[in-house]
């Protein structure tokens, strides 16, 4: 009856919501943690959450393509300028000083999981705390656009996090085998982080 932590993510897109900094500052002010997760195509909110001195705990930019007909191919945007509007949230991240930033990267075998120096590229313009790397999960409605085996195993998206390790200066840091995810930071390994670590 005394919640202490607000996710903010799983149902739409949270930053279409025009008074989102208002509403984290409100999480704040009632000493709650925030968890904002957001695909990066309204980098207007993200400076109104920076205006206000609105920062969440936690700031999530989810990243579904290391370029723009890649992005397009995975997320078939209705927006023209959808490339640039997240180029420009990633740029915002570094502005965020009492965030823990992170870029999470989707991997989806066959259709964005490769370049892994032009998503590095854009790590370095966003800075994140973290870079977390996800497979993708062969579930609900995705079932009828991909295969299968779309679905990277672990061991692959752990062969992805170390080419992107030797060009991001990040280190693996954690995985979760059952999530199939990998995480890099810039500090590598810490127990604040280790889930099974391998």
């Amino acid at each position: 009856m005394n919640p202490i932590h607000v996710a903010i993510s799983l149902d739409g897109e949270p930053t279409l919501y025009p008074m989102i900094a208002d509403l984290i500052r409100e999480i704040s002010q009632r000493r709650m943690t925030s968890f904002l997760v957001t695909n990066g195509t309204m980098p207007n909110r993200l400076e109104d959450i920076l205006d206000l001195g609105a920062e969440p705990t936690n700031l999530y930019v989810s990243i579904y393509g290391p370029d723009r007909a890649t992005y397009a191919k995975v997320t078939r945007p209705l927006v023209p300028d959808v490339w640039e509007r997240v180029r420009a949230s990633i740029g915002l991240l570094k502005d965020f000083k009492r965030s823990r930033t992170v870029m999470r990267l989707t991997l989806v075998k066959g259709t964005n999981m490769h370049q892994p120096e032009t998503y590095s590229k854009l790590v370095e313009d966003g800075a994140p705390s973290i870079l977390e790397l996800k497979g993708y999960s062969w579930l609900g409605e995705s079932r009828h656009r991909l295969p299968m085996n779309a679905m990277p195993y672990q061991f692959e998206i752990k062969q992805f996090a170390k080419k992107m390790q030797q060009t991001t200066g990040y280190e693996i840091a954690a995985e979760d085998s059952v999530s199939r995810v990998v995480l890099l930071t810039r500090d590598g390994p810490t127990s604040e982080l280790s889930l099974d670590t391998q």
